[in-house]
C-alpha cells in the first residue's frame, strides 16, 4: 500500500508499526526516519520511533528525537502529544 501512496503518512506509519512489531527494530525505525524526513509534523513517529532507539540502546539519539518532537508539537499546538514526549524524556534523565 505504501508503494502506491508514497506519501501516505499514516500508510508509512503503520508500516513502521507493524515492521517493529515483527521483531525487526532496525527496520521499523529507519521507515520511522523515512517518514519524517517526508512529513516532520507526524507527531506520533517521534514517539514511537524515539522508543524504537531506546530498545536499539541508542539512548543519545532517543533523547535527540524527543527533544525534535517536543520542537514540533509546541510549534503545531499538539500539546498533549507534547506532554507524552516530555513525560519519556524525563524517564530518559
Amino acid at each position: 500500500m505504501v508503494e502506491q501512496d508514497p506519501s501516505n503518512s499514516r500508510l508509512r506509519y503503520m508500516l513502521a508499526m507493524e515492521t517493529i512489531n515483527n521483531g525487526d527494530l532496525q527496520a521499523g525505525h529507519t521507515v520511522f526516519e523515512q517518514l519524517l524526513a517526508a512529513d516532520d509534523t507526524y507527531a506520533a513517529a517521534y514517539f514511537h520511533g524515539a522508543q524504537t532507539l531506546e530498545k536499539l540502546g541508542r539512548i543519545e539519539d532517543a533523547r535527540q528525537l524527543y527533544r525534535r518532537g517536543i520542537d514540533v508539537t509546541t510549534r503545531t499546538g499538539d500539546l498533549h502529544t507534547r506532554s507524552e514526549l516530555q513525560a519519556a524524556l524525563d524517564l530518559l534523565g
